[in-house]
């Protein structure tokens, strides 16, 4: 109920002020059309270089934060952390999360969205090495708040960073591939880190094994150029 109402509410300004400028017209065989144009897109994402990296870069680090996120009561259970504790971290999360969201906004305006990101995989980062020092409660709760500050950031500047790459007149194709990309990753990120606490005996050494995927992501983001050339190259395309 609380999410039906988080999601309208904040739909409504959506509704109010935006306007779609970029749509398909109408065909007589939408589903066989549909299909062909997913399949042109598939192969205009291989021509474009930037965005086929930064899809890749995605893929690795959105494993991370998902897994980071799913994995989060398990890992909160398997530390001794009673069910109540665990909601009310959890809660108080999202709350933190929030601002944190919005100011990663305001930053990425004066220093790009691309920094911000490497800002917020860092953090991640640092989440999954003092996770191997994680003992106590109080612990879980600097995990969560860590989590807090770039959870939302990350996420929201990922969609807006793909959306100034793609080509306006074909973003929903582009973004159906992003979010294949994102459904993906959250298959990678729980087997290494079930696989790694397996071997180990440790919860802790599995969480520090998501490392891994944030350092390939970061890598894979360094590759793609800036936006203003990124665009230029696309629209070269």
């Amino acid at each position: 109920m609380i999410t039906a109402l988080w999601w309208g509410l904040f739909t409504i300004p959506l509704f109010k002020h935006v306007k779609q400028r970029y749509y398909i017209e109408r065909v007589p065989n939408p589903i066989s059309t549909s299909f062909k144009r997913l399949g042109q897109t598939f192969k205009e994402i291989r021509q474009y270089r930037a965005l086929f990296l930064f899809l890749l870069a995605y893929f690795f680090y959105i494993d991370g934060v998902g897994t980071i996120i799913k994995m989060s009561t398990a890992y909160g259970s398997d530390l001794g952390i009673g069910a109540t504790d665990l909601l009310i971290v959890l809660f108080v999360t999202q709350i933190v999360a929030a601002p944190f969201s919005i100011l990663y906004g305001r930053l990425a305006q004066r220093f790009t969205g691309k920094k911000m990101l490497y800002v917020g995989i860092c953090v991640y980062i640092v989440v999954c090495i003092y996770a191997f020092f994680l003992r106590t409660t109080f612990d879980f709760w600097v995990l969560a708040m860590l989590v807090a500050t770039s959870q939302g950031g990350i996420q929201a500047l990922s969609r807006s960073y793909f959306a100034k790459l793609i080509p306006k007149h074909k973003s929903n194709e582009f973004f159906g591939f992003y979010n294949v990309f994102g459904k993906f990753a959250a298959i990678m990120g729980p087997l290494l880190l079930g696989i790694t606490a397996q071997l180990t005996g440790n919860t802790n050494a599995g969480v520090f094994s998501l490392v891994i995927l944030f350092i390939i992501g970061i890598v894979l983001l360094a590759m793609v150029p800036e936006t203003s050339i990124a665009k230029k190259q696309i629209n070269a395309s």
